[in-house]
């Protein structure tokens, strides 16, 4: 359960913004889409392997 406090002065935007930020962050909607489903460990993997592959070409590109 997330849980904000609004701190003396601040506006509501600002605490929604927070929220909403924390609740992307720890990935709840993701988590809860995942769980619709079985995946198969093999397709996690190869999710995994994919996803990272492609973080390692962007930062190879940043380099050049």
């Amino acid at each position: 359960m997330l849980k904000i406090i609004i701190k003396d002065g601040e506006s509501i935007e600002r605490a929604l913004k927070r929220y909403k930020r924390k609740h992307r962050n720890i990935k709840v909607m993701q988590n809860l889409r995942d769980g619709q489903f079985f995946t198969k460990p093999s397709v996690k993997r190869r999710r995994e392997i994919q996803k990272a592959a492609y973080i390692q070409n962007l930062r190879d590109q940043e380099d050049i």
